[in-house]
C-alpha cells in the first residue's frame, strides 16, 4: 500500500506529475465575480505549504506532496512504519525505520517538494 493511501486514503495515480503553485481562484458572488473579470483584478494564490495535489487548497497540502514523492521514489515507497504531518510549512516525520539511511533519504526527498521549508525528524526512531 502506497503512502497516500495509507495516510490520507487517495490513489496514487499513474504518471501524475508533482504539482506547482498555480494561482487559486477563491469562490466568490456573482457581483463580485463580474469585477473579477476586470484586467485590474488579481487571483488570490495558495499558499506552497497548502497547495493539494490537483492545485487546490488543502490544509494537508504538503503533507500530501511529500507522501506522493515518497510513493515515487522506489527506495521508500514500501515504507509502512513512518507517518508525514506538516506544521506549516515543516513536514513532520513519525514512526520507526531500520537505519539512519532511511531517516536521511525521507528527508532529502521531503526537503526536495516545493513549499518544505524544513523537516523534523525527532518522532522518528532508528532501530
Amino acid at each position: 500500500m502506497g503512502w497516500l493511501k495509507r495516510l490520507f486514503g487517495l490513489e496514487k495515480l499513474e504518471n501524475q506529475e508533482t504539482v506547482d503553485a498555480p494561482a487559486y481562484q477563491a469562490p466568490v458572488a456573482e457581483a463580485q465575480a463580474q469585477a473579477q473579470a476586470q484586467p485590474a483584478a488579481s487571483a488570490q494564490t495558495v499558499p506552497a505549504e497548502r497547495m493539494g495535489l490537483n492545485g487546490e487548497y488543502d490544509e494537508s497540502g504538503l503533507a500530501k506532496r511529500v507522501a506522493q514523492a515518497f510513493d515515487a521514489n522506489p527506495d521508500v515507497a514500501d515504507i509502512e512504519t513512518v507517518y508525514v504531518a506538516q506544521h506549516g510549512s515543516t513536514v513532520v516525520l513519525k514512526g520507526t525505520v531500520p537505519d539512519q539511511a532511511i531517516v536521511t533519504k525521507l528527508v532529502t526527498i521531503a526537503k526536495g517538494v516545493k513549499g518544505a521549508t524544513g523537516v523534523e525528524t525527532n518522532q522518528v526512531t532508528v532501530g
